[in-house]
Parts: structure tokens; C-alpha cells; sequence
């Protein structure tokens, strides 16, 4: 993970990838958050789950500070949190997260670098360490534990 954060060229990059590290969020759920959706005192932000459910995540201090960074370094008045790099800077969508991530991965020489990834790699460490499987559960949204498990 370290490699790929590296190998990152602008801000909302390294921004959307510490996001993804430190909340496990899906990917769609990312290019919905809106910047009022995150609360920076607190270290945690409102996602829009499957279903239409809320529910909150929350990241660590690296996480805040690329983020303030990435929003102090834009030059457009739209509510998403995450926009496109080029004027008319639209809503982020899933697939341009993907082929980012793509990028990096082709540079770095890892295949299959996707989205997804960071959430399994959450999940996995999260149970390494203790956490009960309820508590992964809810932290990465899932309705059924049987998902968790899978």
C-alpha cells in the first residue's frame, strides 16, 4: 500500500486512496460523499450505502491531513468531494477512480490494482488484530455477516 500512496502524482490521488485505506468504503460510495459529508474534528464521514443506508466511517490523522490538503489545493465550488482533475471539475465517477488506479498499479508493476482491494485489505487486518466480525460487519456495511465471512 505504501508503493501505490508513493507513486501518486497529484493531490486528490493520494487524497482518495488514504480514503479508501483507512475507511474501507466501497467505491461508490466514495464518488457520492459530498465535502459536507465529512466531519475533520471528529475524523469521520456520513457514506450513502447500498440500499440508500447511512452510516458513518471513520479515518486517521494521515487521512485528514491529505484530505484538507486536496481541498485547500481546488479551484471549483462543487459540493462533491472528490472531482475531476480538469475544468469543468464534474463528480469523480467509479470508473475514473478505477482507471487511476490502473495508472498507478501499471507503474508500480502490480496487476489488478482496483478499488476493492483496499476494502478486503481493511477487513482482513481489522480480524487480524481482534476485532470482532460483527464490528467488520458494520464497519464495512454489509447487511449479511455471510458477506463479512465470504
Amino acid at each position: 500500500m505504501e508503493l501505490i500512496k508513493q507513486s501518486t502524482k497529484n493531490k486528490r490521488d493520494l487524497a482518495i486512496i488514504e480514503v479508501l485505506i483507512s475507511t474501507g468504503i466501497r467505491v461508490g460510495e466514495l464518488v457520492r460523499m459530498n465535502i459536507s459529508d465529512v466531519d475533520f474534528e471528529n475524523k469521520e464521514c456520513v457514506v450513502l450505502g447500498k440500499g440508500n443506508k447511512q452510516r458513518k466511517v471513520y479515518f486517521d490523522a494521515k487521512t485528514k491531513i491529505h484530505l484538507k490538503q486536496y481541498l485547500e489545493s481546488r479551484a471549483d465550488n462543487n459540493d462533491a468531494l472528490f472531482v475531476s482533475l480538469l475544468k469543468p471539475y464534474d463528480r469523480l465517477e467509479i470508473s475514473g477512480v478505477e482507471i487511476m488506479l490502473r495508472k498507478i498499479g501499471k507503474r508500480i508493476g502490480i496487476d489488478k490494482v482496483h478499488p476493492h482491494k483496499f476494502r478486503r485489505t481493511l477487513a482482513t487486518k481489522a480480524i487480524d488484530k481482534g476485532m470482532p466480525i460483527e464490528q467488520v460487519q458494520h464497519l464495512l456495511g454489509h447487511a449479511k455477516i455471510d458477506t463479512t465471512l465470504e
